[in-house]
């Protein structure tokens, strides 16, 4: 009796903590669609919990999209995307041959890749600018693409060797007693297997690539090529005054694209994660 009186209370308290932790989620959320949905002058003179009923989050949508945001969006959907996607091949490619094909020094291959994410990203600011400019992809497109690449696959290919590292050498070695090449081992085989870290890795290496501030704002200074952070800090610019409701909903429509998503991807994210926690306790 006891023992089901501790259980209980356990799950009691187990069961509120998650209605505290929901409620500090949520109020963000809604403490932006409540001050999305005003005008500056509404903002400005009421209560900011207050609910006002209307259309007005649509004109502040159309406001916010005209005025940079819409670019942005867009920008950082092509990067995000293409950069991810890049970065997700060469970080399989690279850590099958690692592991699968047992490369000479295959671990001073990883420790060389991975190096890249030791360093903080500040150190790369002044001489990454500079060389930009001397090859004149600074303020293009290409450029920030070919940096979140480069960026991305040191991260994506910890991940993708730890998977490798888990997959029986049985089915490697049928496959090449039938005859099979490395190529068709890792279309046909390899790529299946690792379906659910290989969309795990993308989807952290978007929502980095959505969330960056800091190259976007280095790298880029024109409209058609800057980011959506990036868009939204000038927004808040000092030359540049946007009224808070259309900030607010600016701010509450780019992290839509992360959360659709993550939506989408969430079976093979949950998959991922589950993976990644079997493999840490082997």
């Amino acid at each position: 009796m006891k023992y089901k009186t501790k259980e209980k209370i356990k799950t009691t308290f187990g069961f509120f903590g998650m209605i505290i932790i929901v409620i500090c989620w949520i109020y963000p959320v809604f403490f932006l669609l409540v001050n999305a949905n005003k005008t500056s002058a509404q903002y400005a003179k009421g209560d900011k919990t207050e609910i006002i009923f209307g259309n007005q989050i649509f004109e502040n949508i159309v406001k916010a999209w005209n005025i940079g945001l819409g670019d942005g969006v867009l920008n950082s959907l092509f990067y995000g995307l293409v950069g991810s996607s890049i970065a997700v091949f060469f970080a399989f490619l690279a850590a099958f041959a690692i592991v699968r094909l047992k490369m000479n020094n295959g671990l001073w291959w990883f420790l060389l890749i991975y190096s890249g994410t030791v360093f903080p990203f500040q150190m790369f600011l002044i001489p990454l600018f500079e060389a930009y400019v001397v090859f004149g992809i600074y303020n293009t497109k290409f450029g920030l693409t070919l940096f979140y690449v480069a960026i991305c696959i040191p991260f994506a290919t910890f991940v993708l060797r730890g998977f490798f590292l888990t997959v029986p050498w049985e089915l490697q070695e049928a496959a090449k007693v039938e005859g099979a090449t490395n190529f068709q081992i890792i279309y046909k085989i390899m790529m299946p297997l690792a379906k659910a870290p290989l969309m795990l890795v993308f989807l952290i290496q978007f929502t980095w690539i959505w969330n960056d501030l800091l190259f976007g704002m280095v790298l880029s200074r024109s409209v058609g090529v800057r980011p959506v952070t990036t868009a939204l800090a000038g927004m808040q610019s000092l030359y540049r005054q946007v009224d808070a409701p259309t900030i607010l909903t600016a701010t509450l429509m780019a992290s839509i694209p992360t959360l659709l998503i993550f939506l989408l991807l969430q079976k093979h994210f949950i998959r991922g994660l589950t993976l990644g926690s079997m493999n840490a306790g082997k």
